[in-house]
């Protein structure tokens, strides 16, 4: 059973695991639909905490075309702010090291941009969340980069992983927004939908 009884076939348009598991955790029925090689770039005037929501709605007008009348496409986006500079993906695991060691001791910013479309309408929103590190040793920096690999997370890590078991000291905001979808919010705009 669940909650939602819509009218909508739900397609989440990511590959991220953590996204999955999280729509998951929220009981609907959903499919997973990617398409190659989507461009996220975005203005160099527009403001940090907007790029989410922008690169989000960007992503979803891939998709358009494909979209059925009774289609809901979910798709996102996170950066990590950390004193107004965006840590992205780690190009590599050097690179991963790097920004974990910008992180250590300091208190940084996730925000989540979400777009919820159909061919009627969309919605977007986005969610921040604040998240303070622990200092943290070259040798933890090391072991966690050479065990989980995190090269497919903003800022070189995931707060589900070890690194988040043994370094982040405090989260203001949504534990869920800084894995990757603030579902408390994807959830209650879902049943407005």
């Amino acid at each position: 059973m669940s909650l939602f009884t819509n009218k909508y076939h739900l397609i989440l348009a990511s590959n991220s695991p953590r996204r999955k598991e999280l729509l998951s955790g929220i009981d609907v029925e959903y499919e997973v639909l990617t398409l190659p090689d989507i461009d996220e770039s975005y203005p160099d005037d527009i403001p940090h905490e907007e790029i989410p929501e922008y690169l989000a709605k960007k992503k979803a007008s891939a998709y358009i075309s494909m979209m059925q009348d009774d289609t809901l496409l979910i798709t996102a986006d996170t950066v990590v702010l950390l004193h107004g500079r965006i840590l992205g993906k780690p190009l590599n695991k050097r690179d991963a090291k790097r920004m974990l060691k910008k992180l250590s001791g300091e208190t940084h910013r996730v925000v989540t941009g979400v777009s919820l479309t159909s061919k009627q309408k969309q919605v977007c929103f986005s969610d921040t969340a604040h998240v303070t590190f622990g200092q943290l040793t070259d040798d933890e920096i090391d072991y966690y980069v050479e065990k989980y690999n995190p090269s497919d997370k903003a800022g070189a890590y995931g707060v589900q992983e070890w690194i988040g078991y043994v370094g982040v000291e405090r989260i203001e905001g949504s534990y869920f927004n800084v894995m990757g979808l603030p579902i408390f919010k994807v959830y209650r705009e879902l049943r407005r939908f």
